[in-house]
This record gives C-alpha cells, structure tokens and sequence, in this order.
C-alpha cells in the first residue's frame, strides 16, 4: 500500500523546512521525502493532508515501569504484572502523543516490545537497556531492602561490584537483546541514600563495562548527576550522558572533544519540584539540590554545542506520558533554535543507540516511515509542545495510528 502525505510545511528531522512538502510511504519505509512540486505522482495513494509534518518524535531516556507513586522502593510491594500493566497504558499514551521510538533506560521494555511489534500493544518501538548497572549502595540499589534479597526481587536495578561482576552483568543484558547499557555513574535523586554528587564506580569498572558494551556494538548510557561522575565516565568512554546536572564547561569541552551526546531530562527535574506533596521527603530534598545546577548545565551544554538528544525520565504511571514532547519546549528554554530543539526530538535520537542505530528520525528516502503531523507550526509558536491532543495524526512503520475521528 503506498500513503502519501502533503504537507504544508515539512521538517525533514534534520536539514532545512520544505514549504509545499510531500512523504511517499510504501509499505514500512519512505519512498520519497521533499517537494512536492518534484515528488512522483502515485495515483492509487491514500493521500492525506496536514499542516505540518515532521519524523515521529524519539523519547530518548524512557521508563515503562508501571509505578503509581514516585517512589522507586514500591517495586517490591506489587506483582510485575500490575506494573506492567500500568506500562501497557503508558505505551499507548506516549505513541499517540507522538513518540513513535523509545530509547528505554530500565524498564519492562525489553519484554514488552514483542508484543509491540507483533500488534499486540500499541506503543512506539522500544529500544531497550534492560537492567540498570549499580554498585552496592548505588542509585539503581534499592537500599532499604536487605541484600540478599534483592537477588530474589524483580526491580530495575542490577547491582553488581568490580571487573567481573560488571562484566557479568553487561553479558546478562545483552542476553536479553539490550540495545544499549545503562549503568549509574553518580548517585542520584529518588534513591534513599545515595548522593547525586558522589561518583559511583571505579575508573577500572567504568572501562569494563564499556570494553565488554563495545565488543557486542553497544554503547554506553551512564546516569551522571554530579561532575565527578560525569568526567569518570566520559573518559571510560561513555557515549550519552543522562541528567548531567553539574556538568560544567571542561565536562562540555570533553563532551565535544569524544562525541558524546547529552540526554538532559529537563522534563522530570521540572516536574519533581512540583510534587511535594507525593514525593518522599529525601527525594524532594535532593530534587531542590539538583534543579538550579541542572539549569546552568544544560545551557552550557547549548552554549558549547554538546549534541542533545530529548529524553524526559518519566517514571509514575499515568497522564505524563503522552506529554513527553514539552521536553522540546525545555530545550528552546535553555537556548537551542526551535529547528535545534526538533532536531535533538528526532534525528539525534537513533545516535544514542550508537551501532544499533536504525535508520530513523529523519524524513529521508529509506527510512522507516515513522511520521507525525500537528496542528501547529513549531518555527513559531513551541506552546504546542506536550499536548497530545496537537498531534493530529501519526503513521509507524508506514501505518496509520492515529488521525482525526
């Protein structure tokens, strides 16, 4: 089946806007993207019409967790199956709010995106970490549950200690089919004990577990809040940075200098400071600590021109997901053009999988044909941004999602 989409406006994802654009879809990849005044004439398409265009957007830093409460130590008083079905709702939530890829740093991802890919859950392609790495006492630790009974619990972490513990433990994710690594290399907010600043791992564990990530073609994503973390890990060779909330300009420079990317998260720290009143009081506390070094990082990243990529950390269950594209507005907030903004939502998301890349986020010939339309022009007015409802229509993998009733 071939779909065509005119458009007034088309934003290829990376590249210049086309005014009096067209997208040629046939079966799951795009046959043609640019003017429409040069596109092939295909007289037996399902055409539609839209005033804007763009790729379908990529959520670079996603859990699908389930959880009903921002607190993390919940995942030990419910069945997996309850949270997960809570995540089934998100999925859909996050797809019809435009994400039509999911980059999942720790989650049920990995186990639910057969299901997604089979038809039986709608939600956007997930790309998935699988467990989180932690030292003991680290961010992904749930600490107030003894230890030795972790090893019997399903949560998110995977705790684990020196070189060969690290090095099992990248193997037991790649076992899994994870598509990237996700290790916490500083502490961090909603863990009970840990401090955001604090480095977590060795120089020695660091390298390992990027040595063993490298061999299988995976890159390394590293939860870094405070600076000591961060340069830890970018010299281990660490290839995306999640939160970076003391980076500072020689973290940026070195950002630069190795091709890292930044996954800044703004969304969450934002939304942190307004759930006082759900939050566990360490978590709140620290939430203060992090938010305005955050903001300071995150323009330096701009200001030194770190590549960015969107990504929004949302982890409680419900109506934030499907809002995820307010991350875009964040981004024009702290400095990046709105073509930038889009771009960090779209064409550098496959770059934070490194050598899994898949050919996405850009509306070129061979692509997958993952498109959105919205109702607005983003060049002018970003309030649109994390309303779902502004997303008028969505194709993945060349299917039709969603359009207007």
């Amino acid at each position: 089946m071939t779909t065509r989409i005119n458009a007034d406006l088309l934003i290829p994802g990376r590249g210049e806007p086309i005014e009096q654009g067209t997208v040629i879809i046939e079966g799951g990849a795009i046959a043609y993207a640019g003017r429409a005044a040069g596109a092939p004439e295909t007289p037996d398409a399902a055409t539609t019409h839209v005033p804007v265009a763009l790729p379908g957007l990529w959520e670079c830093h996603a859990h699908f967790v389930g959880l009903d409460v921002p607190d993390i130590t919940t995942q030990v008083s419910e069945p997996v199956a309850r949270r997960a079905a809570r995540a089934v709702g998100d999925l859909e939530r996050t797809l019809m709010g435009g994400v039509t890829s999911a980059r999942e740093m720790g989650g049920h991802g990995l186990d639910i995106q057969p299901a997604i890919a089979a038809g039986q859950v709608a939600g956007p392609t997930i790309y998935g970490a699988g467990q989180i790495l932690s030292t003991t006492g680290g961010h992904a630790d749930l600490h107030s549950v003894p230890i030795d009974a972790l090893h019997h619990i399903d949560h998110l972490g995977l705790v684990c200690d020196g070189v060969p513990e690290v090095t099992r433990a990248v193997r037991q994710n790649l076992r899994r089919n994870a598509r990237v690594i996700k290790i916490c290399a500083s502490g961090g907010v909603m863990s009970e004990v840990d401090h955001p600043i604090h480095q977590q791992f060795s120089h020695d564990e660091l390298v390992a577990i990027v040595e063993e990530a490298t061999r299988a073609d995976r890159i390394v994503g590293a939860h870094c809040h405070g600076l000591p973390g961060i340069m830890a890990a970018l010299k281990a060779g660490v290839m995306t940075i999640e939160h970076g909330s003391y980076m500072d300009e020689e973290a940026a420079d070195l950002m630069v200098e190795t091709g890292a990317i930044f996954v800044p998260t703004r969304f969450v720290i934002d939304l942190l400071l307004g759930q006082e009143d759900k939050l566990p009081r360490y978590a709140y506390e620290k939430g203060l600590m992090v938010s305005e070094h955050h903001t300071t990082a995150l323009k330096i990243a701009v200001s030194k021109g770190v590549k960015i990529a969107m990504g929004t950390d949302i982890f409680v269950s419900g109506d934030m997901y499907g809002q995820n594209s307010r991350e875009i507005k964040l981004l024009q907030d702290a400095g990046l053009t709105a073509l930038e903004a889009i771009e960090a939502a779209t064409a550098n998301g496959p770059e934070t999988l490194g050598p899994q890349a898949p050919l996405s986020g850009q509306l070129k010939t061979d692509y997958d044909a993952d498109v959105i339309a919205i109702d607005f022009n983003p060049l002018d007015d970003s309030s649109g941004w994390g309303d779902a409802n502004r997303v008028t229509h969505i194709w993945k993998s060349g299917t039709s999602v969603k359009r207007p009733s």
